[in-house]
């Protein structure tokens, strides 16, 4: 039986949050993925790697599971119209709606997150309750049919969960050691509560100025 991955990719998008989740997926047996926008030229991610969408938003075919990766991009996707109606109208059908990292704004945004428990990264978890939801923090958080992931790495985690929960735990974990996933990261920084004051001050002050833009969009949005 084909099982059918939607991912959204844009401009902007974090490559990891995106291909970290689409190694999972595509490693699963049965699997069909798809890289979905609105049309099918070449897409810079935030960290400039060239990333090549296979359909497009009108092309795209029924999907069993929707995801929404996140990053500095997000922030435009927030008010695209034609973005929030496609998130919308696959995740209709989809048996699954998900995200990575900042990609909860999106479908918070689309109006899937109102009284859901849902999670974002560290450092933009907190505009979750604009968009109705319930912040909660996890590496993977799920709310019925809905999955989402905190940042960046917690795609890896979210992958084999959400493939654990459609094809059972076996897969999952052959998956898992096809990949090799076994992590002893060389430092313990990874969260804000695991980091040395400085090295959060130094990463927040990196991140202010989309988080900045990103508070200005919320403003936009709460007062329309």
């Amino acid at each position: 039986m084909t099982i059918r991955f939607g991912l959204l990719v844009f401009p902007g998008v974090q490559q990891l949050d995106l291909t970290a989740p689409y190694e999972i997926f595509a490693s699963t047996e049965g699997a069909e993925v798809h890289l979905i926008w609105k049309d099918t030229s070449p897409i810079i991610s935030a960290t400039k790697l060239v990333l090549q969408p296979t359909t497009t938003f009108a092309d795209c075919p029924q999907l069993d599971v929707i995801c929404v990766p996140g990053g500095g991009g997000v922030n435009a996707l927030l008010e695209d119209d034609a973005v929030l109606a496609f998130v919308r109208e696959k995740a209709a059908t989809a048996r699954f709606i998900s995200s990575v990292c900042t990609g909860s704004l999106v479908l918070g945004a689309a109006g899937l997150l109102k009284d859901k428990k849902a999670t974002s990264h560290w450092n933009a978890i907190d505009f979750l309750a604009g968009f109705g939801a319930i912040a909660t923090s996890g590496r993977v958080v799920r709310d019925g049919n809905i999955f989402t992931a905190g940042g960046v790495t917690a795609g890896i985690d979210f992958g084999l969960t959400i493939v654990a929960a459609l094809c059972g735990q076996e897969e999952a974990e052959s998956v898992q050691l096809s990949l090799e996933y076994a992590p002893e990261p060389p430092f313990h920084s990874g969260t804000p509560h695991q980091a040395s004051a400085e090295v959060l001050k130094r990463t927040k002050a990196r991140l202010a100025a989309s988080r900045a833009a990103r508070e200005t969009i919320m403003a936009r949005l709460a007062s329309a």
